[in-house]
């Protein structure tokens, strides 16, 4: 099992999660957050810190999309190890639904 990231995090990307994880496995879109899922340890610690609720476990209907898209982009994406500066204006972003179609960015992020 691994945990992923789904469209909830685009726009919002808080990265509370990064601070608690213990394998440093996020990796950095523009304007989402990935988890390598070769490197989570399935441990849990950051699904409950994330405020818009976009970590789930695999085993979650229809996560497999993210899994892969965490596979697709876990290379070319930085590697993060440490919380950054949110968006601005993440809050505004954080229960809009199914954001990917319209809002999905496959630039990489800054990284830290």
């Amino acid at each position: 099992m691994t945990y992923a990231v789904i469209d909830a995090c685009i726009k919002c990307k808080y990265q509370d999660c990064v601070e608690v994880c213990p394998v440093d496995c996020f990796y950095e879109g523009d304007n989402m957050l990935i988890i390598h899922p070769d490197e989570c340890i399935d441990c849990g610690v950051c699904e409950p810190e994330c405020p818009a609720e976009a970590i789930v476990p695999d085993t979650e209907p229809d996560v497999e999309k993210w899994v892969e898209l965490a596979r697709k982009y876990m290379d070319a994406w930085p590697n993060i190890t440490r919380k950054g500066e949110s968006p601005a204006d993440a809050d505004e972003w954080k229960d809009i639904k199914n954001k990917f179609d319209e809002h999905f960015s496959d630039k990489p992020g800054a990284g830290n």
